[in-house]
């Protein structure tokens, strides 16, 4: 068993590449529920029965209220997510566009949004009203993606990755691990997102979801995330990886290792329909450690 002369190998990756600066991301829900895609992870999709709280998109005031607490814990960049395949509808563009121009009005954080397959045209719109990062995970491997969701090709997930790539925004772009993949479908994952030169890897472990295909999946153990964290950090050394929803619940005690597994960054606060873990447990833990948070995701 050779897990801790990996994680000694990852850690001076990470330092070398990323120093001792750890990126602070944090979310709002904007958008949730009513999804037509059939993720059989996602509690937000409409083909199960999962109680998840639907609303449409969320009021200008309210999301620029959320970055702005989200800034207060420690957050250096704050993404708008909605549910749902993508944003078309006019009023939602519009508002997006009011959002992101008070955000930058009213904080310093960067401004990323998860707004799904939505096209040049809009994403340009968005880029123009503030829009610097663009989040959206292919989830798994292609090989593996049709187990997982029928309703759209992987190569939509592609090109909505190659379009934000195009215009110039910063690209989140990494995966859910633990819905049934092998490790062999985890390095095919790991090779697509070196090859798309996404900027950032969100890494999450799959926190099961009641009512949805994968509620009684345990796939996982601690030294499993710690060694996809390190496959991910040693596939593409100078990328950020930032390790989002599922820290708590799939690695416990051991989420410390996180950064000597090759981590530089993590979600913090509330996921989009599970709570997060205590901020100021998650910073105490940063500076125990020795490191330091960035002042922005990527600046």
């Amino acid at each position: 068993d050779n897990f801790y002369e990996i994680i000694s190998v990852t850690d001076r990756v990470r330092k070398n590449f990323k120093g001792t600066e750890v990126n602070l991301c944090s979310i709002v829900n904007a958008k949730s529920g009513l999804c037509a895609e059939d993720c059989s992870f996602c509690s937000q999709s409409v083909k199960y029965n999962t109680d998840v709280e639907t609303f449409a998109l969320a009021g200008a005031d309210t999301i620029i209220k959320a970055a702005v607490e989200a800034e207060a814990r420690g957050a250096r960049e704050f993404s708008i997510v909605t549910s749902g395949t993508k944003i078309e509808k006019e009023s939602d563009v519009a508002r997006l566009e009011e959002i992101l121009s008070g955000m930058r009005e009213a904080s310093g954080m960067e401004r990323c949004a998860s707004i799904g397959m939505t096209g040049r045209e809009t994403l340009q719109r968005l880029k123009d009203a503030g829009l610097e990062s663009f989040h959206h995970n292919l989830e798994t491997a292609r090989s593996f993606f049709p187990n997982i969701c029928t309703t759209h090709d992987y190569n939509d997930d592609v090109m909505a990755v190659r379009r934000a790539k195009e215009l110039g925004l910063y690209v989140c772009s990494g995966g859910i691990f633990g819905i049934g993949e092998t490790w062999a479908h985890r390095v095919e994952l790991a090779a697509t997102l070196k090859e798309l030169d996404v900027d950032s890897i969100p890494v999450n472990f799959l926190n099961p979801r009641p009512g949805t295909p994968l509620e009684h999946a345990k796939n996982l153990t601690p030294r499993d995330c710690l060694m996809i964290i390190a496959l991910l950090r040693l596939m593409m050394p100078e990328k950020d990886i930032v390790v989002c929803g599922g820290r708590d619940v799939n690695l416990g005690d051991m989420q410390a290792l996180i950064f000597a597994a090759g981590a530089n960054g993590m979600m913090i606060g509330d996921y989009l329909t599970t709570p997060g873990r205590d901020s100021a447990k998650d910073l105490k833990m940063i500076a125990d450690l020795g490191l330091t948070p960035k002042g922005s995701c990527h600046a």
